[in-house]
This record gives structure tokens, sequence and C-alpha cells, in this order.
């Protein structure tokens, strides 16, 4: 596994990061403004005072970026603190980038210029949005969610963006829709993938819901984090995340979704159906083929295995929302 390198002269030191305490208890603040009725009068205060430091390179090409906390989903737990937002921005996964987990700077080649978005199949509205569609569309909101990767690492993200639900509602799917379909960005002039031998893998990325997971309410479009825009390494413009199921299910710059009557493959579990699952829930008792899913890491400065390590959580912790979905 890589190692989180140690910090270069263009990140911050970490007494300069908003801290991730600092941050949590100003959304619960929020939370309590929200319940007695006054926490919309002071949202644009709150968008200004929640952005990064400017001119941070990981951090390239964001601006910032309002969401109405969402009090039902602003605090992942006392027990699991926000992770620090620069760790959060150099330690990502983005295969069509690299195989290493420090793709941010490879990721910056990807254009988001003129983005589109493409709602086909079987709907009775189907759809082309833009960036600015999809904003007027469908209201922003901030919710704070658990992230769990199948590699047994985990974080807590504050994520902006909308609820998968909204766009269904929007684009009518027929009754013979049963699944939906995620299509990343790819071109392989930029999306060159971790190595030789990535013209043999199966681009471009795709990720797969049945419809009922999609209207689930936890079931997310994010456009922004941490007070901003997506960076790229986060999957730019917009990206799908869905914190009961390991990370490889949010499909990262999404150009299209498409409503199927049939099970759509899907980009992992294409390579090894037996180690990446189409369902892909957080499920502690359920090893992977090559390790064990009961514990999880939460990321942190120094290397992996100084991090803390926790028992891994049923459905990462939200069992009362998505239990139903597989009784």
């Amino acid at each position: 596994m890589a190692l989180i390198r140690v910090p270069q002269s263009w990140q911050l030191p970490e007494r300069d990061v908003t801290s991730e305490a600092a941050f949590f208890n100003r959304r619960r603040f929020l939370k309590t403004l929200i319940g007695a009725g006054v926490g919309g009068s002071i949202a644009g205060l709150w968008g200004c005072q929640a952005q990064s430091v400017e001119g941070e390179e990981p951090l390239l090409g964001t601006s910032p970026l309002q969401g109405a906390p969402n009090p039902a989903f602003l605090d992942a737990g006392s027990d699991r603190p926000l992770t620090n937002e620069m760790l959060a921005a150099t330690y990502n996964n983005f295969y069509e980038y690299g195989g290493s987990k420090h793709i941010w700077r490879n990721a910056q080649a990807l254009p988001t210029e003129d983005w589109k978005v493409e709602v086909t199949g079987l709907v009775n509205n189907p759809r082309t949005f833009d960036l600015d569609d999809l904003q007027r569309t469908f209201p922003l909101e901030e919710r704070v969610y658990r992230f769990r990767c199948v590699e047994a690492w985990a974080m807590v993200v504050p994520w902006i963006g909308f609820p998968m639900n909204a766009l269904i509602a929007a684009v009518d799917p027929t009754p013979q829709a049963k699944f939906v379909r995620f299509t990343s960005f790819y071109d392989p002039q930029v999306t060159k993938g971790p190595g030789l031998h990535s013209r043999f893998l199966p681009w471009p990325y795709t990720e797969g819901l049945r419809i009922e997971e999609m209207a689930n309410e936890l079931a997310f479009f994010a456009v922004g984090i941490y007070g901003h825009t997506l960076p790229k390494q986060h999957g730019a413009p917009i990206r799908a995340v869905l914190p009961w199921k390991y990370g490889f299910k949010g499909a990262k710059s999404i150009v299209s979704i498409e409503f199927t009557d049939t099970q759509p493959a899907t980009y992992w579990n294409t390579i090894s159906s037996s180690e990446y699952k189409f369902d892909a829930n957080v499920e502690p008792q359920v090893p992977h083929p090559r390790w064990s899913q009961a514990k999880e890491r939460l990321i942190g400065s120094g290397s992996e295995f100084s991090w803390e390590e926790r028992p891994t959580l049923l459905y990462n912790g939200y069992e009362e929302y998505v239990a139903a979905l597989y009784a």
C-alpha cells in the first residue's frame, strides 16, 4: 500500500488549515440554528467561512460553493472527526489518472469546461444538463458523510450537491427501468490510466445501481466539497456519493446517466467479479478475498500504518436508511 508522502512546500502546515473540530463544531452550531428556524439567514455567511485557503495547488480551479446544510446529515458520528481537507485532497483513487493514491497532479488534465451530463434510456423526460442547469434545477445542500474504501481506509467529508431522487423525479423513469448506469469521462489522450496495460482495461469507467438504491434518500450527486466546487481529483464537476457502499461505486466525472431494464456491466466488477461485487455494500462480516473488512483505518497524517483503526460498521453506519433494500 502507498504511504502518504511528507508534506511538500505547497501544503499548509496543519495549524493553518481549518481544523476538523472547528469545521465540525460549526456544523453542529448550524444544526441547532436550523432546528430553531434561523439557519437559512446565515447560509451565505457560512458558505464564505467554509472556503479553503486560496492558492493551494490541490484545490486548483475550485471556487466557493454554498449548499444549505441538511440537518439530517450534519453529524457523521462524534467518534469520527471530519477529515483534514488537504489529506482528503491528496489521497485519492482515480484509476483514469494512475494507480497510486497521489494522482491529484495528473487529474488536473481533466477538461471541465462546457460540461454536459446526458440522461437517457428508459425515461419519459430525457435531458441533457450543463452545470448551470443542474444548479438551477436542483437546490444544493451540504451533507457530512462517512466514506469507506474497499481497501479498508475511511474518512469523513462534507459534500455539497443534491439527492439522486431529485433527478429521478425530473426525468421520470418508465416502469421498465430497473437499473441505472453512470459513465465517466474518458479520452485516452487525457485519462491515460494506471500504466502500460491501461489499453486493455474496460474503459470508460462505468458504475451502476438498482433504481431503488438510486432512489434512497442517502444517494447523492456531489458537485462540491468543503465549501467549494469539487477538485478534479475528487471527480469534478459531478460525482456519485453512496455512503453505505464502498467508494469505487461512486462514479467520478459523470458524463452520462442511463436508465436500463438490465443490470449494467461495471468497471471493477468486469475486471474481477469475485473481488468487486455489483452491490458492494459495506459489510464487515464479508471479507474481500485478499483482506478482512472487519476493521478500517481513518486516514490521517503519517504513514498508513499509524492511522487510527476502528471496527467497520454495517452499511458504514447507515443501516437504518438502507437495510430494508437488502432484507
